[in-house]
């Protein structure tokens, strides 16, 4: 909320400090605390193609579209499950993968980067970080790494959680922000939660969502700052 007030610089409007805003906000019960964890579904297959860790856990990036972290989420609803999958960029958080279905097969990580693809055909050369899970080391997926002329990067081996952190943090905040105490998802059905996610991703989260780690941004403000500025150096 204090970025927030930074970044709408209102006139004649004296912003207290951070730490006040939070005070008041604690205060007055607008604080959201997150009553769940995220739960991790994809599952390691040990016997299929393996590929190195070339984040180490290092989720910075000095440009877009040189190392990205993926994952899957599942949300229950009124007729199944709904299975997320996104591509978020390292450099500024922004989502540039998107795609949703009733299962977690490796065609939905497919999809998913064939959508980053086409909207942003300058990910050739990427670095994208993944588990092991059997979506990732799948024949399919690595045919279509190779098409995009993408570096595959992997948790290391054990599956530590902490390998593909930036993603379980993405989903946490995701859930906590849209669905939690706001939304009994059991009671939709998956297209109406298709409709909710991706409006919260692609027009929210992308555009107009303040993250800290962007020094109080959206993901689409900074990036659009970074090629600004490579003009003028131009």
């Amino acid at each position: 909320m204090y970025q927030a007030l930074i970044l709408k610089q209102p006139e004649n409007v004296d912003i207290p400090s951070e730490r006040t805003v939070y005070r008041v906000m604690e205060e007055t019960g607008l604080s959201h605390h997150p009553k769940r964890k995220p739960n991790g579904i994809t599952k390691a297959d040990r016997e299929a193609r393996k590929s190195e860790d070339f984040l180490k856990r290092d989720f910075t990036a000095e440009k877009p579209l040189t190392k990205c972290v993926t994952d899957i989420t599942e949300i229950k609803t009124s007729d199944g499950k709904l299975y997320v999958s996104a591509i978020f960029d390292c450099f500024d958080s922004s989502v540039i993968g998107l795609a949703m279905d009733t299962n977690m097969k490796a065609p939905l990580c497919v999809q998913t980067l064939e959508n980053a693809g086409k909207a942003y055909p300058d990910i050739h050369g990427a670095i994208i970080h993944s588990d092991r899970g059997g979506q990732y080391t799948s024949q399919i997926y690595w045919e279509a790494i190779c098409r995009y002329g993408i570096q595959q990067s992997m948790n290391s081996a054990g599956g530590r959680c902490h390998d593909n952190a930036r993603c379980e943090s993405m989903w946490g905040r995701m859930k906590s922000e849209l669905l939690y105490d706001r939304y009994d998802t059991e009671k939709m059905t998956t297209e109406e939660l298709k409709t909710l996610i991706w409006r919260y991703f692609i027009s929210y989260w992308n555009n107009r969502r303040i993250c800290s780690a962007n020094g109080g941004l959206p993901p689409m403000v900074k990036r659009q700052q970074y090629y600004d500025s490579l003009q003028e150096a131009v």
